[in-house]
């Protein structure tokens, strides 16, 4: 029993909000290049473009490093990878922080 209990407690884990490790004020100077297509509040006027605002911290570094990776194709892949080439491992987590801050 004391198992199944650890299990739930665990994925119970899952379900929290992570806090994302970078800096929101550094991301929101960062963001100038992704305003463009993801708008000046992380909210977009040409539906072909995600929303930003809002969006899961962690997820937004996941899905900026695998553009640089080419672990993302199809789309915009490309284009997002010129973007986000050139961007450090900070650099992502502060883009992060800084969309996962803005109100959806």
């Amino acid at each position: 029993m004391k198992f199944v209990s650890v299990v739930i407690a665990a994925a119970g884990l899952f379900c929290l909000p992570a806090l994302a490790a970078g800096d929101a004020a550094a991301g929101k100077n960062k963001s100038a290049s992704c305003l463009a297509c993801h708008g000046a509040a992380g909210k977009v006027s040409v539906p072909m473009y995600p929303n930003l605002a809002g969006q899961n911290a962690l997820y937004l570094e996941h899905a900026l490093k695998a553009y640089q990776s080419g672990d993302r194709s199809g789309g915009q892949a490309e284009v997002m990878k010129a973007y986000v080439s050139g961007l450090s491992d900070a650099d992502i987590a502060d883009l992060a922080a800084y969309y996962a801050s803005l109100k959806p």
